[in-house]
């Protein structure tokens, strides 16, 4: 019975704050629905008998309630210093990265350049003969070697191939004629012979007391016509010989002709159908110099193709530079975009000083040719020259505007190597610079990824909530205490 009678005074106090607390809400609610009826609605004065009756079951629950333990307050977020950022935020902040490279950066000379093409880049395509062009190709069009450039249809062409046929004509007959003239030469050559063991017969008899002078004198006469004649076949055959080999000639300047055609037209064939130019060898065709349907002057350019890929960097430097600079130096050309993080390799080469120099100006041209090709080079394109400089040492450097500063203080933001959706915020330590890259002396190796484009907001997102009383490192973890 004794537990019983000792939860009894409990059960009352309840029952009566029960009571006190409706018959006081009901009041209240009286009360007030008469003062302010004219200013509120109906279902707001339904709201306000609730509100009354919390208040006193609230008074009660702190007069009568037993007391409880504070909950335990629950464990801080450890601090942080990284940084999420899913494909949906780096696309939206249109992010970069640049990777930290070993750089001289204190002894690199940074010249202003171009890219050149080299003298030997460019093929100029002309008219082989006078005539009306035909193009079959399209400016800028890149083409292989063999490609049909243009047809011409040439009056000259075909003279040339009637020329052919004449001179062939000549040669094939020549043989035949000179053969008649040595069979010619031949009969009055024993005639010669025949007369002159007649005339001697003559002469013989003559001698002897017999013959007569008339018979001598008519053998002698007819020797001499016979020799005469003789010498005329003889000088002809060699006449005949003289033409034989100017035909023979003239054949091979006319095939030689027609073969250095076909050869500048650099395509298959033998050009009976007409005559078409071909690519000698592959490239771009930059421009053309002729309408659809003109007409070319003999050896007029038609168009001009290149090979874009012969090129060469073409800087200037200031006379004052030369006992710092000299042949074979090891250089780079740096991609033109102000975006170091921008996925473009740079060119290396071997620097060469131009043979004279500019009095003037005070400067002289610096050439590289570059050891590979770059699909972003092209001749025209400007870019900068990075020389480096004998002494010194490669230090770790970053684009110079990875760095943001948050106050006064300088921060990078390096890519997770273990979550490439984070980046973690560091206070960069900073060495020397060169306008473009600068030496960061810890923190970071070699490859690590460093926020270029869209570190700002990353700064602005993550300043001022730096943690108290402590340090993080490198990799993200935070010190209570500095060491």
């Amino acid at each position: 019975m004794q537990p019983r009678l000792r939860g009894i005074p409990a059960f009352a106090s309840g029952l009566a704050c029960t009571l006190a607390s409706t018959l006081a809400s009901t009041f209240i609610s009286t009360r007030i629905s008469t003062r302010i009826s004219t200013f509120i609605s109906t279902r707001a004065r339904a709201l306000v008998a609730p509100l009354a009756a919390a208040m006193v079951l609230a008074a009660c629950s702190r007069d009568d309630a037993a007391p409880r333990a504070a909950p335990a307050p629950e464990a801080a977020a450890a601090p942080t210093n990284r940084v999420d950022i899913p494909e949906a935020v780096r696309r939206n902040l249109g992010m970069t990265f640049a990777k930290v490279e070993s750089r001289n950066v204190a002894r690199t000379l940074r010249l202003p350049g171009r890219f050149e093409l080299l003298p030997t880049a460019g093929r100029e395509y002309r008219a082989p003969l006078a005539g009306r062009v035909e193009l079959l190709v399209a400016q800028y069009q890149r083409v292989e070697k063999g490609t049909p450039l243009f047809r011409i249809d040439a009056p000259g062409w075909r003279g040339l191939a009637e020329e052919i046929l004449a001179a062939e004509a000549k040669v094939a007959s020549m043989p035949p004629i000179r053969a008649a003239h040595r069979v010619h030469e031949k009969s009055l050559a024993e005639k010669v012979e025949l007369w002159k063991a007649r005339l001697a017969q003559l002469d013989g008899l003559r001698a002897a007391g017999g013959g007569s002078a008339a018979q001598f004198t008519e053998a002698r006469a007819t020797l001499n016509a016979t020799q005469a004649d003789l010498a005329e076949v003889m000088e002809k055959d060699a006449l005949l010989e003289a033409e034989e080999k100017e035909a023979q000639a003239t054949l091979r300047a006319l095939a030689a002709r027609r073969a250095a055609i076909l050869a500048g037209a650099a395509c298959s064939g033998d050009g009976a159908d007409g005559l078409t130019v071909c690519a000698l060898a592959a490239g771009v065709v930059e421009h053309i110099d002729i309408t659809q349907g003109g007409l070319a002057t003999d050896s007029g350019e038609i168009l001009h193709v290149v090979q874009p890929e012969l090129i060469r960097f073409r800087a200037r430097a200031l006379q004052g530079d030369l006992a710092r600079l000299r042949d074979g130096l090891a250089v780079r050309i740096a991609a033109p975009s102000a975006d170091p993080a921008a996925a473009v390799e740079a060119i290396s080469g071997t620097l060469a000083l131009a043979a004279t120099a500019d009095p003037d100006g005070r400067t002289i041209d610096l050439v590289v040719t570059p050891s590979a090709a770059a699909a972003w080079a092209r001749a025209g394109i400007a870019a900068s020259l990075e020389v480096t400089l004998e002494g010194g040492a490669p230090e770790l450097a970053i684009p110079l505007n990875a760095v943001v500063r948050d106050g006064a203080t300088p921060i990078v933001f390096r890519r997770d190597p273990k979550d490439a959706d984070k980046v973690i915020r560091l206070e960069a330590d900073l060495g020397t610079d060169d306008g473009r890259w600068i030496t960061i002396l810890s923190g970071v190796r070699e490859g690590d990824e460093i926020v270029v484009a869209g570190n700002f907001q990353l700064m602005l997102a993550t300043s001022g909530g730096a943690a108290k009383g402590g340090h993080f490192h490198s990799d993200g973890t935070f010190h209570a205490e500095d060491h």
